[in-house]
């Protein structure tokens, strides 16, 4: 169960030019690139305003537990797993994310993952 992103975002009013929306998470992953990895996941404007992308904070009639992302995880039907970040703590609205990180898009995309992991 969750709140559907697109409409959040509405809420949120994007500036213009925004194209990605970038989930920053409280989970840290050692990574053979940099010995650190905060995780972090970016979706483009067209997956975060589908209708089945959502911000999960619910499973089965209960809280989201820990083990899958608690409190907040991103659901992106059309994408593979590692699009489906967890433990959101902050998610910013950017025009590109090249300032981010490796530049990638991601925490696997900046170890060699496609950015666009659709099914």
């Amino acid at each position: 169960t969750g709140a559907r992103l697109g409409p959040l975002l509405d809420q949120a009013g994007l500036k213009p030019g925004v194209r990605y929306v970038v989930f920053h998470c409280a989970d840290t992953l050692d990574g053979p690139m940099d010995g650190k990895g905060r995780y972090y996941e970016s979706v483009d404007l067209i997956d975060a305003y589908h209708p089945q992308t959502i911000l999960a904070y619910a499973m089965n009639d209960a809280a989201l537990p820990v083990a899958h992302g608690a409190p907040l995880r991103l659901r992106v039907e059309r994408q593979l797993g590692y699009k489906q970040a967890k433990y959101i703590m902050r998610i910013e609205a950017v025009a590109d994310y090249a300032h981010l990180h490796q530049g990638n898009g991601g925490f696997w995309e900046d170890r060699g993952y496609e950015w666009y992991a659709g099914i």
